[in-house]
């Protein structure tokens, strides 16, 4: 069900974007501003693991720095049916943890010394499980995918409305598509809702991690 629930998004997401390219006037327009959302998206999406790891001041282990969590995540990736990913700690105190990397190959998960601290090993393998159950649905994959068509509608909105600005709408405005009030209001609505459709996707990603996760906690305690 969540699965559906994301393409159905992107499926809106990508009217959304047709529509608002058709709004200034065809495909050009339309075409670059993806193009450019897709750069800067994809840049991110290839070298996230090491931005964000870098951000935190990770720093990587291996079994004789910390060898029950180093543990913990090889057979939970083990049971998944994933590569090893890399294994960092953070020095923080805050309770928190994540994966990154664009896909199984090059994963990495992170988790804090406060987390580490305070957690049950129980406690832990479920954070955990969780987080390679992104990895195994390639959430930074569809994550990114949905930031680029959000980031190529903003790009339209603000193309649309300085067009309006300038005179597009009302020169528009002569041929029926609806004017400078028309192309302020499209301009102004459809970003947001771009937005909102991508923070859906982002929260039925979280659902199905929460699924994957509860399976492979349980097949990690031999209860699948």
């Amino acid at each position: 069900m969540n699965r559906l629930k994301t393409t159905l998004r992107f499926s809106l997401l990508t009217v959304l974007m047709v529509l608002m390219g058709s709004a200034i006037g065809g495909q050009t327009g339309m075409l670059f501003a993806f193009l450019m959302a897709a750069a800067m998206n994809f840049f991110s999406y290839w070298f996230s693991d090491k931005i964000v790891l870098k951000m935190y001041a990770a720093r990587e282990i291996g079994e004789h720095d910390h060898p029950a969590f180093y543990r913990l995540v090889r057979d939970l990736a083990q049971k998944a049916g994933l590569p090893m990913p890399r294994v960092y700690i953070i020095p923080s105190e805050s309770p928190n943890a994540f994966a990154t990397g664009r896909n199984p190959e090059h994963a990495a998960v992170a988790a804090t010394e406060g987390i580490l601290r305070v957690l049950t090993p129980d406690e832990l393998e479920g954070v955990m499980a969780h987080e390679l159950a992104h990895v195994q649905n390639r959430d930074i994959l569809v994550g990114t995918i949905a930031a680029t068509f959000a980031g190529a509608i903003s790009m339209i909105g603000s193309m649309l409305q300085w067009g309006a600005i300038l005179g597009a709408g009302r020169n528009d405005n002569e041929n029926g598509s609806g004017g400078l009030l028309g192309s302020l209001t499209m301009s102004s609505i459809a970003p947001m809702a771009a937005m909102l459709i991508q923070m859906a996707v982002s929260r039925s990603r979280e659902y199905l991690a929460d699924e994957s996760g509860a399976r492979l906690e349980d097949m990690a305690r031999g209860q699948w």
